[in-house]
């Protein structure tokens, strides 16, 4: 049985402040004269759940993605440590339009992936609204193995199938222009309870920009563990950046725009202090609340030192050497 000895900078997790608890005590003692008062009645609309009522879904299987998968894995992308689980990443998730538990597969099993569409627009030469089975025949797929960190202090490893973002950045031909990528998530009101809390910046936006887009690593995931993506990991398709903190891998993406300034961003919009634009994974650079010297690996529990960029930094850091004044770290 392995032991873990705390830190002085750690408190047992009995005693932490939930960061969806946080938030809604933030949001209700601003709003308490403007009538937010009345969203009280949502609070809890995904804490209930438990692990064994969240165990993935079997998606109905899908005729033209079902038939590049399983893909070929490429071997350039390593890890250092074992695959966490289908099951324990399958039932251990952030999607906030789906509840603010973890616990949130049954509840994304709501959502419609087919049809579905994804625009290619702004400062472009060559846009697009395709749907998803036409875009997803356009480019190669293959497997790579990403570590995944949460801003949250915990990390997972998963298999990813898809495609590198740098090929849906050629497909588009952005002009001299466009300078930024600007994500947008497609999940309808309707099919999200979580979407029914007002104080969040619905939709869920993200960004990043060109040069970012354009590195190796960024990845546009449509699938893992070698089958379909199940849809509380962002079906149909999905954002994969493993340098940095999660919250940046934006889920069940509709819109894809290039742009010429810097895009709001849904964490960024809701408490720009504690989640910034660049959000890269620093172990020094504590979050407020909480620091980021040690990660907890999901499946294991084992606590160990986080890296910085997430260990990737072979491939990023010079995306940013040149960048001053900037928290690049938040």
């Amino acid at each position: 049985m392995s032991v873990f000895r705390r830190r002085g900078w750690e408190i047992p997790e009995r005693r932490a402040t939930a960061e969806s608890v946080f938030f809604r005590r933030r949001a209700l003692l601003a709003g308490l004269g403007a009538g937010v008062v009345g969203a009280a009645a949502y609070y809890a609309f995904g804490d209930g759940m438990s692990p064994a009522a969240a165990q993935a879904q079997d998606q109905a299987p899908d005729a033209v993605l079902a038939g590049l998968l399983p893909a070929k894995r490429n071997e350039t992308f390593k890890l250092d440590r074992g695959l966490t689980p289908e099951k324990i990443n399958g039932n251990y998730n952030n999607f906030y339009e789906f509840g603010t538990s973890k616990y949130v597969a049954s509840a994304a099993q709501g959502l419609k992936t087919r049809p579905w569409t994804v625009k290619i627009d702004g400062l472009v030469n060559n846009p697009a609204e395709l749907d998803f089975d036409d875009l997803v025949k356009k480019f190669a797929l293959e497997e790579r193995l990403y570590r995944h960190r949460c801003v949250e202090a915990w990390s997972m490893t998963i298999p990813w199938t898809g495609f590198a973002l740098a090929d849906l950045v050629k497909f588009a031909d952005p002009k001299a222009e466009a300078t930024y990528v600007r994500f947008e998530t497609g999940v309808p009101k309707a099919e999200a309870p979580g979407m029914r809390v007002s104080w969040y910046p619905w939709p869920y936006t993200e960004g990043l920009t060109i040069a970012e887009a354009k590195n190796e690593l960024a990845f546009l995931a449509v699938g893992t563990y070698g089958k379909i993506m199940p849809n509380q990991h962002g079906a149909p398709i999905r954002l994969a950046v493993p340098w940095k903190y999660g919250f940046k891998s934006i889920k069940s993406i509709s819109r894809i725009s290039f742009v010429d300034k810097r895009p709001d961003t849904f964490w960024e919009a809701l408490q720009s202090s504690e989640y910034g634009f660049w959000a890269n994974v620093n172990p020094e650079v504590p979050h407020p609340r909480w620091s980021q010297a040690y990660e907890r690996v999901l499946d294991t529990g084992a606590q160990v030192p986080t890296q910085i960029y997430n260990g990737y930094g072979d491939y990023v850091a010079g995306l940013y050497k040149d960048i001053k004044g900037e928290a690049l770290f938040m």
